[in-house]
């Protein structure tokens, strides 16, 4: 609701859009049998796209961002296309939830940069 009220030249700042981010991943729930089943099923085929996208997801609800993180940038770096580019778009509303000035956005951002213009 409060979101409503902000001023339309601001519904881009980081700071709106990491708001309007936030709540979204934090609805995640974590649970701890998902992440390792979904550990081991990428263990066990490390192209299965979809359950390395799910367990970047529980793991950033878990509190693990460079986990989460690292799964992504793989699946970008090996598949960039997959799913849509379900992979670079579900890092990007990681960096929106986490904020512009986060340690794990600015070395996220440089690092799918690199993949992406290399």
């Amino acid at each position: 609701a409060t979101l409503g009220l902000v001023p339309p030249a601001k519904v881009n700042d980081p700071q709106v859009l990491s708001a309007k981010a936030a709540p979204e991943l934090a609805q995640t729930p974590v649970d701890h049998g998902e992440i390792a089943n979904l550990t081991r099923a990428i263990e066990a085929n490390g192209d299965d796209h979809q359950s390395r996208l799910d367990l970047a997801v529980a793991l950033n609800a878990a509190g693990k961002k460079q986990e989460a993180l690292d799964h992504l940038l793989h699946i970008v770096r090996r598949k960039r296309d997959w799913n849509e580019e379900a992979a670079r778009k579900q890092l990007v509303k990681f960096f929106e939830a986490w904020g512009s000035k986060d340690e794990f956005t600015l070395q996220g951002r440089r690092k799918l940069s690199s993949i992406l213009f290399s």
